[in-house]
């Protein structure tokens, strides 16, 4: 559970700061070993990469490598939050007289960080070169011209729906949670649920018997349930209609 909320929880904060991703990138690719006042700067600030990246590539390109950016975000920080905790619920933090050891916590999160970090390393490389992508009069730096999925793609879909599930999950597992334990839960005689007497009881006594994190299980079957779920109602959806208007011609 701890590499799986770690994960998430850096997902979605990397929803808020991936467009600070891509200014990073451009700012840091530019005058590549020019010396100053030799080449053409697009981007003189933070604020002005913003302006001119919306304004020419488009507002979406502020989101450019957000797939690998999330991967790279759930693997590196799952792995590397999610091993120092269990270092730490397995008590390898603490001495024999039970006090935190300040050396061990150091060497526990450096080998969590390197853990993480050399494992997410090539899809960082693979989120660079997207996010330096950009049209040729404000291109900086070697462009590659990687292309994730062909247009039009089943796979832009589900990738969409997975991205925005993340919020989805975070915001309605409570409820998803509380709502199968009033239906699963045992009546009386007259049909009375005998452990809540509604939703917000519901949401109390777990969040006060189980802590918050017990109004989040099932959490990863939510999530990957939700993006294959919706692009396959979507795609019946459309399949449907499309057949429907040849038959009603």
């Amino acid at each position: 559970m701890d590499f799986l909320m770690s994960g998430l929880a850096a997902c979605g904060a990397c929803l808020f700061t991936n467009p600070l991703e891509v200014v990073k990138t451009r700012m840091q690719l530019q005058g590549e070993l020019r010396a100053p006042g030799t080449y053409q700067r697009h981007y003189r600030n933070v604020f002005h990469a913003f302006i001119t990246i919306g304004k020419v590539d488009g507002p979406a390109a502020l989101q450019k490598g957000l797939a690998p950016a999330l991967l790279y975000q759930f693997l590196m920080n799952g792995i590397r939050l999610g091993t120092y905790g269990l270092a730490e619920a397995g008590g390898y933090l603490h001495t024999a007289e039970g006090a935190l050891s300040r050396p061990r916590s150091a060497a526990a999160g450096a080998l969590a960080g390197v853990m993480g970090a050399y494992l997410g390393s090539p899809i960082y490389m693979v989120k660079t070169h997207l996010q330096a992508q950009a049209a040729s009069e404000i291109a900086v730096g070697h462009q590659y011209k990687h292309q994730i999925f062909p247009p039009q793609s089943w796979k832009v879909a589900l990738v969409a729906a997975m991205v925005s599930g993340i919020a989805v999950v975070l915001a309605m597992t409570p409820f998803d949670v509380v709502s199968t334990r009033l239906y699963n839960q045992p009546t009386d005689a007259q049909g009375k649920g005998l452990m809540y007497r509604g939703i917000l009881d519901a949401l109390l006594q777990t969040a006060r018997t189980e802590g918050f994190f017990g109004m989040y299980k099932g959490i990863g079957a939510s999530y990957f349930r939700l993006g294959p779920h919706t692009v396959l109602s979507l795609f019946f959806w459309d399949q449907l209609r499309t057949l429907y208007n040849t038959y009603t011609k």
